[in-house]
């Protein structure tokens, strides 16, 4: 008798937190693992924003919190996105949730019907394929390489787009890739869209404050044509290191946010009533740490770059934003050292975790195989130590 449903039989498990589990297990034995996989930023929470917590403690924030969050902390999201973005959303628009990727799946299920197809651009963030499985939807993959800055075009949209289409997701800064739309990238896609009312417009902008060079972030939501009908997908975790902390949200059109707000009333309720006015802190409060770590990561994004373009065989592009890179390494596949060979970019990556010791998620997972994706979001001393293991182990292969 099977006892799992098919719906859950048909996920595949996370290959991001799979790789860190690994990872975790092999310093648990005692070896030095450099994990490389994880998209978490390795500062501390800001000090004022973990005083607005205990504060709530000390205030007695301990009883259940409304459905869509507080009314304070989605005060504060809504002016953060008019200041920030020029955005117009009433708090009633606004749904707190459990982390962005609970916000987000809050979206795809009270908005995707069976069989409906929605567009998601790859290389691509490893949950939202299975996102779209859980509400029974159809993925349709825009595949999209070095070459292009793993951006895809607006004759590739116009093609993807069919009778049946109900949404696109769009992560711009990129998780896996770093990439970002410019403003005129983001125009040109607009323009498709509005020639299609249908489609819902789901922006990914959980790595908003993490850019870098000349670049300025646009939200998708600014452009009139399809402000209405976009759902910006956003939270803590990224911009003030708060990933354990679990507080996203999503700002939608109103039978968007009810419907997500009736959703999560049946299914998780509030989030954390302490989470949420640490939250609220963050997004009133100094913003100066945000802009610390954002040199931080601009340092490293600058060093990875040069260390990888060291590597023999490396095809790097420099990401403009997040914290990952995405090398393209087919260069090695067929190459063998001892009991191994490289068969793949699953079989490099679990090469690297067992002779370098360094963990990295293989480009497969986001719909790439050929890839690799290293995060550097650790100290430099970490990146130029597992820089060096990984251009020692690959100089085995042969």
């Amino acid at each position: 008798m099977q006892t799992i449903s098919d719906r859950v039989m048909s996920l595949a498990s996370s290959q991001t937190l799979a790789m860190s589990q690994k990872s975790a297990e092999l310093k648990a034995q005692g070896i030095d693992v450099i994990n490389l996989s994880v998209g978490e930023p390795d500062f501390n929470t800001p000090k004022h924003i973990k005083e607005a917590a205990v504060r709530a403690i000390d205030d007695n924030f301990s009883f259940y919190s409304p459905v869509p969050g507080y009314m304070s902390l989605r005060k504060a999201i809504a002016e953060k996105l008019s200041h920030e973005n020029g955005l117009s959303f009433e708090p009633s628009q606004i749904v707190v949730g459990n982390g962005a990727k609970h916000a987000l799946c809050n979206v795809i299920m009270a908005t995707v019907n069976p069989g409906d197809e929605v567009i998601i651009p790859t290389p691509a963030w490893v949950s939202y394929i299975e996102m779209v499985k859980l509400a029974e939807g159809k993925a349709v993959l825009v595949p999209a390489g070095l070459d292009t800055d793993f951006k895809i075009t607006p004759a590739q949209l116009e093609a993807a787009i069919t009778d049946r289409t109900r949404a696109i997701i769009l992560c711009s800064p990129s998780n896996p890739t770093g990439s970002v739309y410019s403003i005129d990238e983001l125009k040109a896609i607009v323009d498709v869209l509005e020639g299609h009312p249908q489609v819902l417009v789901i922006a990914d902008e959980i790595y908003e404050h993490i850019i870098y060079g000349d670049l300025k972030f646009t939200s998708l939501a600014s452009f009139p044509a399809i402000a209405d009908r976009t759902v910006v997908i956003n939270g803590v975790s990224k911009a003030y290191a708060m990933t354990g902390w679990r507080i996203g949200y999503c700002a939608c059109p109103k039978e968007v946010a009810a419907a997500v707000t009736k959703l999560q009333g049946q299914f998780t309720s509030g989030a954390s009533s302490i989470a949420q006015k640490a939250a609220e802190a963050a997004y009133t409060g100094s913003q100066e740490c945000v802009e610390e770590m954002r040199k931080a990561f601009e340092r490293r994004r600058n060093l990875v770059v040069r260390l990888a373009r060291e590597i023999p065989g490396f095809k790097v592009n420099e990401p403009n934003g997040a914290f990952y890179l995405f090398p393209e390494v087919s260069a090695y596949f067929g190459k063998s050292a001892g009991a191994y060979t490289i068969t793949d970019s699953a079989a490099l990556a679990m090469y690297l975790l067992e002779v370098a010791n360094v963990a990295t998620v293989d480009g497969a997972a986001f719909c790439a195989p050929g890839y690799i994706r290293l995060s550097y979001a650790t100290s430099d001393e970490n990146l130029e130590e597992a820089f060096r293991r990984i251009k020692k182990a690959l100089a085995q292969l042969s």
